[in-house]
């Protein structure tokens, strides 16, 4: 037998009446009814309350011993009283009544509550962390974690992927995030760099000749931190299949996800079979390559109504003459909306950096018209247009902006989140997959005007590759895809260009010599040479799949010890200074920041 437990503290029931048990675990409340003392006693698997009355002679001790105290407990199950029953707890319809108790483990003062979920400072939560996991909502959040990991591992096996590792050094790479840098001791003046993705080693199993390989791996991106986003370090469901097009991905990545957050979670999903849309499609109808779905309201670009005779709003018809464009948001039913709405909508716009929201609703008083700041400059020809590009009709109203595409882009696609919100339009109760696809292979920075890779610089170029029109790259589209749920990005994917000459030649418009390819895709570059099969895959970012089924808006709340937003582990106190002997061993130097 256990010496510290014959039950766990979720374990027993109506059938264990008047059997004498062993329960270990932390004080996690009291209650001191005078003559009674209730104590629910707390491990991971749940609580169990237990009494003492004043007569034992245990009593003033327990009395006096402080909450999270670890004790073990040897008594008698008793049964509750029908008006006591907790209906709320498994073992809500027993009570042991204590007959001796063992201190395993002192507590000092707590720097935080333990048996409450009540928001505290980030500071000492993370400090605390060890604490912060005891809390019932986090706590609940990281064992949902290992069941789902071990749900997807075990799906994964039966699809017949097999599990490998792949290398944490490895060698920097020039596309992507900022890596990692590890010094090497025993090659003086280089580095390592911590994988930002298994990327290329994923590909090389392929050439290697195995055809479906999997893990859940680390990966390392030298990056700021935001809601679903740590710093430093996250996990992600790489996976790669050799032989496959796009759609044969998409087939198993859909039927995991669609069978996970149908295991884990009541809400509902919106699709089973998840829409495919066109980047070009998503950033037009959504302003973004990561549209909420849930969220009804669609962006229209209305431009050439601006170049009418009968438009007379003046300041839009400039823009567009100029180049500008007129994307618009409409919102059904909205005519009884007090001015407020409307006002507010406008000025929070501009909050944005915007230079706000122009707004009309239309009215049909026997002919058509509009009602707003705005309205009269429209007459009711251009508006039965505006009406029939919108699928809008009498009562709705228009939201607009003018101006450079991304920023058009950026402004509809926040003001499509904020109108919803405000009008409560999105269903909480609801996983809305999709995938983005047909994403362009390069795109010119706006800062150096020069080509670049938009997205992954391994994926393979669409259409007919002999034909294939690389004078003008920037129509060059790529068998790259996004799969996305309820607006968050879950992971990025692929197929593969598996063609060294190809891969040559897509670089070189990127500005990258042969060298400078065989120098920092060696590895890689040189694989392909020697017979890789087409292939491709994805890697779905466990840690915001875990967010989601958790209904969680940060990321930390499901990351076991996640750093803060400097990166900095306040409770292990990293990073950390070095000894200045380490640092000779390394052959480097620190120079001192001005």
């Amino acid at each position: 037998m256990n010496k510290y437990r014959t039950h766990n503290c979720k374990e027993l029931r109506k059938d264990d009446i008047n059997q004498e048990i062993s329960i270990s675990g932390w004080i996690n409340k009291k209650r001191d009814h005078g003559n009674l003392l209730f104590i629910d006693l707390r491990d991971n698997y749940g609580i169990t309350q237990c009494i003492i009355d004043k007569e034992n002679k245990n009593f003033l001790e327990l009395e006096k011993i402080p909450l999270e105290t670890v004790v073990k407990i040897q008594g008698k199950v008793v049964s509750r009283s029908i008006e006591t029953i907790n209906k709320e707890i498994e073992t809500g319809e027993i009570e042991v009544v204590i007959n001796k108790f063992q201190i395993l483990g002192t507590c000092k003062e707590l720097p935080m509550p333990v048996f409450s979920d009540q928001e505290y400072a980030e500071e000492i939560r993370l400090k605390y962390r060890f604490l912060d996991l005891r809390r019932k909502k986090i706590h609940e959040n990281i064992i949902l974690r290992s069941k789902v990991i071990s749900y997807i591992r075990n799906e994964m096996t039966k699809l017949d992927f097999l599990e490998f590792q792949t290398p944490i050094l490895t060698s920097s790479s020039p596309e992507g995030a900022r890596d990692f840098l590890v010094p090497s001791r025993l090659n003086p003046g280089k580095f390592y760099a911590l994988p930002q993705a298994p990327q290329q080693f994923k590909q090389l199993i392929m050439v290697s000749g195995f055809d479906k390989y999997f893990q859940i791996a680390p990966c390392f991106r030298d990056e700021d931190a935001r809601a679903d986003r740590s710093p430093g370090e996250f996990y992600q469901l790489d996976l790669e299949m050799s032989f496959v097009e796009q759609e044969d991905v998409f087939n198993v990545v859909e039927k995991l996800m669609v069978n996970t957050f149908k295991k884990f979670s009541n809400k509902r999903l919106l699709y089973d079979k998840f829409p495919r849309i066109p980047y070009s499609q998503a950033m037009l109808k959504y302003g973004t390559d990561k549209p909420d779905l849930r969220n009804p309201l669609i962006i229209n670009d209305i431009s050439e109504i601006f170049t009418r005779d009968d438009v007379s709003f003046e300041i839009f018809k400039k823009l567009v003459k100029s180049g500008s464009k007129v994307r618009c948001i409409s919102t059904n039913n909205t005519k009884d909306k007090p001015r407020s709405f409307f006002d507010g909508i406008d000025k929070w716009a501009k909050e944005q950096g915007a230079s706000g929201l122009a707004y009309f609703t239309f009215e049909n008083d026997g002919d058509l018209s509009a009602k707003g700041p705005i309205g009269k400059f429209f007459s009711k020809e251009s508006l039965s247009e505006i009406m029939k590009k919108t699928n809008s009709k009498v009562g709705d109203s228009i939201f607009m902006a003018c101006g450079k595409q991304s920023d058009l882009e950026k402004i509809t696609a926040l003001a499509r989140d904020k109108i919803a919100n405000e009008l409560d339009l999105i269903d909480e109760n609801i996983f809305a997959f999709c995938w983005i696809v047909d994403y362009p292979m390069f795109e010119r920075d706006e800062i150096t005007n020069k080509i670049k890779f938009s997205h992954n610089p391994f994926s393979m170029p669409q259409g007919d590759l002999v034909e294939k029109d690389f004078e003008n790259p920037l129509n060059i589209l790529a068998y790259q895809y996004d799969i996305v749920c309820n607006g968050i990005e879950l992971s990025s994917g692929a197929i593969r260009n598996h063609k060294p000459e190809l891969m040559y030649k897509l670089f070189s418009i990127a500005g990258y010599d042969k060298t400078q390819v065989d120098e920092k895709f060696s590895g890689m570059i040189n694989a392909l040479s020697y017979g890789a099969p087409p292939h491709g895959g994805i890697a779905p970012g466990i840690d915001r799949i875990i967010m989601l089924l958790a209904n969680e808006k940060n990321i930390r709340e499901v990351t076991m010890f996640p750093m803060n937003q400097n990166a900095q582990d306040l409770m292990m106190n990293a990073p950390s200074s070095v000894s200045e002997e380490q640092i000779k061993e390394l052959n480097l130097s620190i120079k001192p920041k001005k």
